[in-house]
């Protein structure tokens, strides 16, 4: 998403899929950059943001900001009309402050709650809502949310509205056996592959969430989870949860 030409692709490619859409994105190293220029540590813990108040402006900047609009504009251009929001706007996703355990990841939001009420009118009259990776408390507190969860959930909720096809995109065309390895995509992945190949580390870090919150989403009524690469996501190649 963050990348010209891989934006590019992916936006081309969502326009030949057939149907209504609805689009959650990250942004995760621009933030990384932004913050950098701004003169702000950026500290990551199991590949997870650590969100003090400096980095919650620098995230609500370029995720509801810069990316968003980057993204909407590139929809625009291509004749799906689209329109971007934050968890706040239409209180689509409320969420609480992560509690402190062993690590304090600052403005972190846990969701409580999704409210898909006005995204469905948005929906129904064909309008591409493009959603950004953040929350808030309904206290007037915004915070930063997973993308991956975001999507799970909204795909979640409205899947009891529709038929939904969950859609998680990256730069490799699936889950893979070996990194390197183009070719040794994991075409069908099961509750008990993914628990193996966990416990191997063939699946590790950012992966572990992304397949925890796709087999959620599946078994609350999700028709089809697929994790692949822009250049698949019309095609339905990838890796298929079942």
């Amino acid at each position: 998403m963050e990348e010209s030409e891989s934006l590019s692709a992916l936006l081309d490619q969502l326009k030949k899929i057939s149907g209504n859409k609805l689009l959650v994105h990250g942004g995760g190293s621009t933030a990384t950059v932004i913050a950098e220029k701004l003169g702000l540590e950026t500290h990551m813990v199991e590949g997870r943001r650590i969100t003090d108040a400096g980095m919650l402006e620098v995230v609500t900047m370029v995720y509801g900001g810069l990316l968003n609009k980057k993204i909407v504009a590139g929809l625009q251009a291509r004749g799906m009309n689209a329109v971007g929001l934050t968890g706040a706007d239409f209180n689509l996703i409320e969420a609480h402050k992560r509690p402190v355990s062993d690590i304090d990841y600052g403005f972190v939001g846990d969701v409580d709650d999704v409210n898909v009420s006005e995204l469905r009118l948005l929906i129904n009259e064909n309008v591409v809502p493009v959603i950004a990776p953040l929350t808030h408390d309904g206290k007037g507190q915004m915070l930063n949310t997973n993308a991956d969860t975001i999507a799970a959930e909204l795909a979640t909720e409205l899947a009891n509205h529709y038929k939904v096809y969950l859609f998680y995109c990256f730069e490799k065309k699936g889950v893979l056996t070996n990194p390197e390895d183009e070719s040794s995509v994991v075409y069908d992945l099961d509750r008990e592959l993914f628990n193996k190949y966990t416990r191997e580390g063939i699946i590790s870090e950012g992966m572990i969430p992304k397949l925890e919150n796709g087999f959620r989403a599946k078994h609350k009524g999700v028709k089809e989870v697929l994790i692949t690469n822009p250049e698949n996501i019309s095609t339905g190649r990838g890796t298929r949860l079942v």
